[in-house]
């Protein structure tokens, strides 16, 4: 075999993939996955293909590589995972996980699988998924045109009627008092860690409008969760910069245009209106998002469907914190 032949035969594998070839794969994805939710959104960069990926929890995140094999739409993730500490706590050795996920079709449906390799190295763990079109973002809505029904209080001051606990093997750390929705997810210092459990409305919804009052202690973070898969952050972000983490944020997608928090341990009011897929969030009386496009569900959602109805959910998991005057106006259509 000649080195010419070699050559060309390299320059045909290169050349295999055309433009076209990632036309089916372009677009916002809702990824069903188990016992949890993801999305992705793939598409063409200055002539390159890019994607962007949630996988469960956390922030949506660029992909480090996203490129076509043999018809497949292939996304690579690197994570860094600590291998060794030295007695003071300090990392002295890491590896670079990759973590691989491919996506195909199955006829009209997109199939996937995600290859993440073990800490140790001593095997993979594969799980297997399926995706679904999201449809075309609607336009923003006339929210001078909306109507409302009547108002619901969800949270009634006196206990928890309405709401149920979400997960398996969960601890309740929610209390009523006062009028006031507690939650304080104590760790015993020198025990195993207690995994307390977020709760949510019994009832589902739409779109609407949602006005509360919480109260996040130093250092805390919540998370108001809108049909249960778009989170409002709540935390104790006083005096930082701008940042989609920041309270009021949605989630890693939507960064508030001024801030407006106040110092932790005080009561901060909140005005959410969810219509047509837009959200518009509005803190201590400013609005620091306005009317905005929501491109794909965030970290902690309880299904990938971003178009059906949904609960509140209320995130109890991470930290203390305090709700009251829950009451929500569902939109009339």
């Amino acid at each position: 075999m000649t080195k010419n032949f070699v050559l060309m035969m390299l320059l045909c594998s290169i050349a295999g993939a055309v433009a076209s070839d990632i036309e089916p794969y372009l677009g916002r994805w809702a990824l069903f996955v188990p016992d949890g939710a993801a999305w992705l959104e793939v598409k063409e960069a200055e002539g390159y293909v890019d994607a962007d990926l949630l996988w469960y929890g956390g922030s949506v995140v660029p992909v480090d590589h996203a490129y076509l094999h043999n018809g497949s739409l292939v996304v690579t993730r690197v994570r860094r995972h600590v291998q060794e500490k030295d007695a003071n706590g300090k990392a002295v050795r890491t590896h670079q996980r990759t973590e691989l996920y491919t996506f195909t079709f199955y006829g009209e449906q997109l199939v996937g699988k995600q290859i993440s390799p073990a800490n140790n190295g001593y095997g993979t763990q594969v799980t297997k998924f399926y995706g679904k079109k999201l449809p075309d973002l609607p336009p923003a809505p006339d929210l001078t045109a909306i109507n409302y029904d009547e108002p619901i209080s969800l949270f009634n001051g006196s206990d928890l009627t309405g709401w149920e606990l979400m997960g398996e093997n969960r601890e309740n750390g929610w209390t009523v008092k006062d009028g006031v929705l507690f939650n304080n997810p104590v760790q015993k210092e020198g025990e195993p860690r207690i995994h307390y459990g977020n709760i949510k409305t019994t009832d589902k919804f739409e779109d609407f409008n949602l006005t509360l009052e919480v109260n996040v202690p130093k250092g805390s973070n919540s998370g108001i969760y809108l049909r249960g898969i778009y989170e409002v952050q709540i935390a104790d972000t006083y005096g930082k910069d701008l940042d989609s983490h920041n309270m009021g944020a949605i989630y890693s997608r939507i960064t508030p245009a001024t801030a407006a928090e106040k110092p932790a341990g005080e009561w901060q009011s909140l005005d959410i209106t969810l219509c047509d897929r837009h959200v518009t969030v509005i803190l201590n009386g400013e609005t620091i998002i306005n009317n905005q496009p929501l491109m794909g569900i965030t970290g902690g959602a309880i299904t990938p469907c971003e178009c059906e109805p949904g609960p509140i959910y209320l995130q109890g998991d991470h930290g203390p914190v305090s709700y009251r005057n829950v009451v929500l106006k569902p939109i009339i259509k």
